[in-house]
């Protein structure tokens, strides 16, 4: 097969680290980014897109028989190392993408991301690596994107959503921006639930887009008035109880094993649980609804189907919501990074050729 000469054809790979990339004007602004996120999904929805994910986690007790971090150990009584190396590849019709991922609660005491990402883009016939790049904000604010899509699928429209967010680091400051470009006009109260009043304060206070949601600490009774709760924590248990939410809420659980058992009972019974991919959520059993029944000797993705389970994978627009209370939990598709590297990468081209004219 002949093909034609394009710029596919480069042998040198570059790598283009996070300074590169605002340096030449290529990253993505918020709306890029929503725009390559529906572009993903409508691919993923007709099959032109499909990728998998493998994890590697780590035993927490092996890192805590290190002599020179074992006496930190208390710290994190509360909080989930989440030690591992995470591996997400995926096509389209013209790329293909591996995004590699090294994480570490820890990292964070020696003033490192938790996560760090680096995504392979390469082209599709060929698979030659067209470019490399830090793909570490990049996998914040394409998993912040999922939070627009909830809201605009399951979140009624009849009165402003009040919106709780847990969690202060990146992935919620990603929410936060899309949330904002995109629903800001729907959403009345905007609560923050850190570790403490001061944290969730800091975490606003640092907000440098602009903004016109109604940002503020979390209080006692902001659980219970909120109609979509977003969860972006790396808990070791449960955050809140089910007797706390209000019947219909909505919630959108981006961290791990942070809800109860209670609540997702409640929601089987009488309202409906969504995955951003089943097979994935299933596999990866680091989540909530699949410990649920992985507890249990069971599988969710064999169990899920027979139950009734969303899949938002699946062809067509998302499920449209029925009466009662909506549990949706999204493990992070690669075909996402997929579509965020590729239009990063696009306008990387763009501005470079536009500094050589």
């Amino acid at each position: 097969m002949e093909m034609k000469e394009t710029h596919f054809q480069s042998t040198h790979a570059q790598f283009l680290s996070a300074a590169a990339l605002r340096d030449a004007g290529a990253e993505l602004d918020t709306g890029e980014m929503l725009a390559a996120m529906d572009n993903a999904w409508l691919d993923i929805r007709s099959g032109k897109a499909f990728g998998t994910k493998a994890v590697l986690s780590l035993p927490e007790e092996d890192f805590w028989r290190d002599s020179t971090v074992a006496h930190r150990r208390r710290e994190f009584l509360d909080e989930r190392l989440g030690w591992k190396l995470s591996c997400l590849y995926s096509v389209n019709e013209r790329y293909g993408g591996v995004k590699i991922i090294g994480a570490n609660s820890f990292n964070r005491q020696l003033g490192l991301p938790r996560s760090t990402s680096t995504i392979v883009l390469m082209e599709k016939k060929t698979l030659r690596v067209l470019t490399i790049m830090d793909g570490t904000s990049i996998s914040a604010r394409r998993t912040g994107s999922y939070a627009t899509m909830v809201l605009d699928a399951f979140c009624g429209q009849d009165k402003p959503v009040s919106v709780l967010l847990f969690g202060t680091g990146p992935t919620a400051r990603a929410v936060v921006e899309c949330l904002n470009y995109r629903c800001a006009e729907r959403i009345g109260k905007f609560a923050i639930q850190g570790r403490s009043i001061g944290r969730a304060q800091q975490f606003i206070d640092a907000i440098d887009f602009p903004n016109s949601l109604n940002l503020e600490p979390a209080e006692e009774t902001s659980l219970s008035k909120s109609d979509f709760i977003i969860t972006a924590t790396n808990a070791r248990a449960p955050i809140f109880s089910q007797d706390e939410l209000a019947r219909d809420a909505v919630s959108l659980h981006l961290g791990g094993d942070e809800i109860p058992e209670s609540y997702l009972q409640r929601v089987l019974r009488t309202g409906m649980v969504v995955c951003d991919d089943l097979r994935t959520v299933s596999h990866r059993n680091s989540q909530s609804i699949a410990l649920h029944f992985s507890r249990r000797g069971l599988s969710l993705e064999e169990v899920g189907p027979l139950l009734g389970l969303h899949d938002l994978t699946m062809i067509g627009a998302p499920p449209v919501r029925r009466e009662g209370p909506v549990c949706v939990t999204c493990v992070g598709l690669p075909m996402l990074d997929l579509y965020a590297a590729q239009a990063t990468y696009e306008k990387y081209c763009r501005r470079s050729a536009l500094d050589r004219r």
